[in-house]
């Protein structure tokens, strides 16, 4: 592994402080323009399809974006990537207030989920060079907590910047300065990740030629095995995203706001996982992928089943706790398994599977709990379909670390991340 900042604290005036604070500003304006992108989708077409249209162009386009993140991490150093990403995300989002047509709108949206699936596998290829081996889960699941900890954090700034917007481009009314704000968010992760000392200004010369493609990274031992589980996370939260909303307010009877506080309390969920990861010692452990995952299934089960919003919103909690905790020992093991291009490579084909399954599965869910009928069950009454399709969403998701579980095995017979898997 490339060596890391000999003696630093994880958190202090260091490299990896630099790049966790990046990610947290650009996460909070990230999280706002979520909402921007499908409230203007909204006014400038009155369709519902239509934002449904924003979430698939933004979490689909991994089918282009993959193979072109495969290329440039391949060509370019992180520091070099990162950095362009940057100010290419910057430019996009500025230019949102102008247009005027949902074609348009679509487009960047598009463009801006390409430059981030660029970005995402040069940051987390970056993470080793700047912290010790030990300090990976932790370093990891900061980065990631940060993310879940601005989703009710953007929504309420989201709200606070519409206030004081206005009609300063009247195509974008008062999401305009949102847009900007995400924009400046950019070019502070910019400016940070510049200062950042200990990573390569250049890729090391190979002896050979990089692999590129998407499916070389099936090759690399471990990826198969871990990848099952950022599949699972992803299908487990496309569904929730998608008939959550349906549960909560047609089932449960409850407001849109109940809702919004169901994904609030997966994202606290989420920020306390982060924290028992922490308290882990050693090295990172393919098992942790596995066992996170699986609580994430058997929760969003439990989620489907409970017959009230308080029991569902301790559930929700569990659900954030274990994806964040599977996650993070995903990710962790990867970064201590690989190095180099397989490094990289590797995490391109981890977010575009993310990006992927998320869009997949509320796709899916959604179409399937318009299609699937309420079940009469004899002594229960009705079971509304968007129960059945959230039960079958979880267990999908506990099925799927089955494969992770046979990675397991693997390592504990002698291929473990300083084994044969390593480049």
């Amino acid at each position: 592994m490339a060596e890391a900042v000999a003696g630093s604290p994880l958190l202090g005036r260091n490299d990896y402080t630099k790049l966790l604070a990046g990610q947290a500003v650009s996460g909070l304006g990230d999280w706002m323009a979520t909402t921007a992108f499908m409230a203007l989708a909204l006014d400038l077409t009155g369709s519902t399809t239509a934002v449904a249209g924003v979430l698939a162009v933004r979490l689909l386009p991994g089918i282009v974006a993959g193979p072109i993140a495969a290329r440039v991490s391949s060509r370019w150093a992180a520091r070099r990537t990162m950095l362009a990403m940057d100010l290419l995300r910057a430019g996009v989002v500025a230019a949102i207030p102008f247009v005027g047509t949902l074609g348009w709108l679509y487009a960047l949206a598009f463009a801006l989920e390409v430059a981030s699936l660029v970005f995402l596998p040069a940051r987390d290829a970056s993470v080793p060079y700047i912290v010790q081996e030990h300090h990976l889960p932790a370093a990891n699941g900061l980065i990631l907590g940060s993310s879940y900890a601005m989703i009710p954090l953007g929504a309420a700034a989201f709200s606070a910047v519409t206030a004081f917007g206005g009609d300063s481009v009247p195509l974008a009314d008062s999401y305009s300065l949102v847009f900007w704000v995400d924009a400046a968010t950019f070019l502070v992760s910019f400016l940070l990740v510049s200062q950042i000392r200990h990573l390569p200004d250049r890729r090391p010369a190979a002896e050979e030629e990089p692999r590129t493609r998407l499916r070389d990274a099936l090759d690399i031992g471990i990826v198969p095995a871990v990848l099952p589980a950022a599949v699972g996370a992803s299908l487990g939260l496309g569904a929730l995203f998608s008939v959550g909303i349906v549960l909560v307010q047609d089932v449960l009877g409850a407001s849109q706001a109940a809702f919004g506080l169901l994904i609030a309390a997966f994202g606290v969920g989420a920020v306390l996982g982060v924290l028992v990861v922490q308290t882990r010692g050693g090295s990172p452990q393919l098992r942790w992928a596995r066992d996170g995952i699986a609580v994430a299934g058997l929760s969003i089960i439990a989620i489907s089943f409970l017959p009230s919003l308080p029991l569902a919103y301790l559930a929700a909690l569990v659900l954030g706790g274990s994806v964040a905790y599977g996650l993070v020992g995903g990710i962790s093991f990867l970064q201590s398994a690989l190095e180099g291009d397989d490094r990289v490579l590797a995490f391109t084909v981890f977010h575009v599977a993310i990006r992927l399954s998320l869009g997949v599965a509320a796709l899916a869910t959604g179409a399937a709990a318009d299609v699937v009928p309420d079940v009469e069950v004899a002594g229960v009454g009705t079971v509304a379909s968007a129960r059945l399709v959230l039960a079958g969403a979880g267990t999908v998701v506990v099925a799927s670390t089955a494969r992770v579980a046979v990675g397991v095995r693997t390592a504990r017979g002698g291929h473990g991340p300083t084994g044969d898997h390593r480049r």
